[in-house]
């Protein structure tokens, strides 16, 4: 198939196949996570597809109870898709989140264009939510997004919280607000926290 000829007559799907092909960019987008048992960094695509299933198994740990599943699923798998233009931003950054804010929303007037204007609207409303961070449906999706990262890096010794001078200080700030939706999960997440620190896994461990 040649990549610039139309996939058919139907001027809609052909916006809905050019969307979709613009998102396997995404599994070039590398995150400072490394996958469990490997020594590579996660891609992007990979972190989306993690955080659907954690929201399909982890339902019955959110407070409230009747927070749309459904919702925070198509939060969790378009959250990112801005980093196809925008990069992977690491969270401890400082330097880089200064602008991120303005990177992404430029991605998002792009990529999202792509679609025909019902779905770009819907797929644009849905990724501002999950920006602002205000509906209970939000606040879930970005906690899973921090939780998904603290277990990737607990399974693998603390290896970006290490390679950049993260303190266990910095991380607990981070993932606080796990505890507003999950707060069984948060409990225990802090309890692993410390068991890292003893093992060395936050950078004050690596001074001392």
């Amino acid at each position: 198939m040649n990549p610039g000829a139309p996939f058919a007559s139907d001027i809609r799907l052909n916006q809905q196949i050019t969307f979709l092909a613009e998102l396997d960019k995404l599994k070039n987008v590398l995150r400072q996570s490394l996958v469990a048992g490997t020594d590579r960094n996660e891609n992007s695509a990979e972190h989306s597809w993690h955080l659907a299933l954690m929201t399909l198994t982890l339902m019955e740990h959110v407070r409230p109870s009747d927070v749309s599943q459904l919702r925070v699923l198509k939060m969790v798998l378009i959250h990112d898709i801005v980093e196809i233009d925008a990069g992977d931003t690491f969270c401890y950054d400082v330097i880089g989140n200064a602008g991120k804010a303005e990177r992404e929303q430029a991605a998002a007037e792009r990529i999202f264009s792509l679609l025909p204007l019902d779905q770009m609207k819907e797929f644009r409303e849905i990724w501002d939510e999950f920006e602002a961070g205000i509906t209970p449906e939000a606040k879930w999706a970005q906690g899973l997004d921090r939780l998904q990262a603290a277990l990737q890096n607990l399974r693998t010794g603390g290896a970006s919280w290490r390679k950049h001078h993260v303190t266990k200080k910095q991380v607990l700030e981070r993932n606080k607000p796990i505890g507003d939706t999950m707060p069984e999960i948060w409990a225990a997440l802090v309890n692993q926290f410390d068991l890292a620190e003893a093992q060395g896994c936050f950078f004050a461990n690596l001074s001392s």
